[in-house]
């Protein structure tokens, strides 16, 4: 989120002149995420009123420096507000801004070691089963071994084409949490020795950081060796 405002107006209930922004908002559990954006950037609301499926909330901050003032914060995911929901402890990342696009571009772009940061891959197995495979960006799944850990004879890779309609998801912004149906998950072995792991947000450009402890009161899922040596 990058919100710019341009305006300055005198604001009666503060008595000088300020910047005023107004932002209409649908759905009321967002209303929180907002409020504490803007009392970060140092914004006070001024007044609300009820709008036709929302409200509209009004936040003013005294206007010293320019016509020009910039609230800069990290958009909340899907996958973000079920962790709050769960009251789950987490670290969040964007790389939003930086078209990078493949895994080890968004460890190397976060600073972040690429054993820690996880890919999550959707599979069809033989008898029409879909499986979830968590695995480290820099590794490739090993499709036998996929087999050999959910039971199954043989496995493949999902169609990029049925991964929307199936989880919500699109490439590059697949997350094992949040999807439109739960399926069989199976994180590879190595992510137990990490203290956290990083996958996707659930959205292209956002990561989260969270404990495999943390992670398992959120979803099911299981340790295997499922990768290339």
């Amino acid at each position: 989120m990058d919100i710019i405002v341009e305006s300055i107006i005198y604001c009666t209930i503060c008595k000088h002149y300020a910047f005023l922004l107004d932002i209409y908002i649908a759905k009321e559990e967002d209303a929180a995420d907002y409020h504490q954006l803007f009392r970060d950037a140092e914004w006070e609301e001024v007044f609300s009123w009820e709008g036709t499926n929302g409200k509209w909330y009004y936040f003013c901050k005294k206007a010293e420096n320019g016509k020009r003032e910039k609230i800069i914060g990290m958009e909340k995911t899907n996958v973000m507000r079920i962790l709050d929901q769960k009251k789950i402890k987490y670290n969040s990342y964007s790389y939003a801004d930086t078209g990078v696009v493949s895994g080890i571009e968004v460890a190397e772009v976060l600073n972040l070691d690429p054993k820690r940061v996880f890919k999550t891959l959707v599979t069809v197995a033989a008898s029409g089963k879909n499986y979830v495979f968590v695995i480290p960006v820099e590794k490739e799944l090993n499709l036998k071994k996929a087999a050999r850990a959910v039971g199954e004879k043989s496995i493949e890779m999902l169609k990029s084409k049925d991964l929307l309609p199936l989880t919500g998801y699109i490439h590059g912004g697949c997350s094992p949490i949040g999807m439109k149906k739960f399926f069989p998950t199976i994180i590879e072995q190595s992510a137990s020795q990490y203290d956290t792991i990083i996958f996707s947000a659930g959205k292209i450009g956002y990561q989260v950081e969270v404990s495999l402890e943390d992670l398992q009161k959120v979803i099911t899922f299981s340790l295997a060796d499922v990768c290339d040596d």
